[in-house]
């Protein structure tokens, strides 16, 4: 928007008038904000704050709350068939003396079981020879062990001791082997073929 003249003289007018910064904004198709704006950058007098300060209020003083009365507020419930209740007066009492403390003497507790240390088991000796797996690669990585490259699908879940590669040889240029790509790769079908 643009203030020329004609709409600064308006804005002058309707804030002698008193009207809020939001219905200024209103009837000048501006926001309250800009409104505001505005008038601190023509220098117009300011407004009072809505909020009431102590000490500057013009209504009468608050009444402070009334005081709280020790004791019960209301009389008590009178029944015809009951008779009065007479009040319940407190007595004093003599406080219980404590049970005189019997000394126990406690006898150690008994010692620990021996423990028989005996000598470790000799190892097993391997029936066959051991295969060792091929190193680990990165997940998603394609992994190559001499010419053959490996496929990379993921068996179990990550972070755990199961957790391992397919390691079948992958086809040609892709990182799975012919099963898992069958997985990995779903053709696309055209959606003329959904409507026949």
């Amino acid at each position: 928007m643009e203030w020329n003249e004609e709409v600064i003289v308006r804005l002058r007018d309707l804030w002698a008038e008193g009207h809020s910064t939001a219905e200024i904004g209103r009837r000048l198709g501006v926001s309250k904000n800009a409104i505001v704006g505005k008038a601190h950058r023509l220098d117009l007098p300011a407004r009072p704050s809505p909020i009431k300060r102590e000490g500057t209020s013009t209504d009468a003083p608050r009444r402070s709350a009334p005081r709280r009365i020790e004791g019960p507020t209301l009389p008590p419930l009178a029944s015809a068939d009951m008779p009065p209740v007479a009040p319940v007066v407190a007595l004093a009492v003599e406080a219980p003396v404590p049970p005189p403390v019997v000394q126990v003497e406690v006898a150690p507790p008994p010692p620990p079981p021996p423990i028989v240390v005996s000598a470790p088991p000799p190892p097993p000796q391997p029936s066959r020879p051991t295969i060792v797996p091929p190193p680990r690669a990165q997940a998603g990585a394609p992994r190559s062990f001499g010419r053959v490259v490996t496929c990379c699908w993921p068996i179990g879940e990550p972070g755990t001791r199961s957790f391992r590669f397919c390691d079948d040889p992958s086809d040609p240029g892709k990182p799975y082997c012919a099963e898992h790509a069958k997985l990995a790769y779903v053709k696309v079908r055209d959606r003329r073929e959904d409507a026949a």
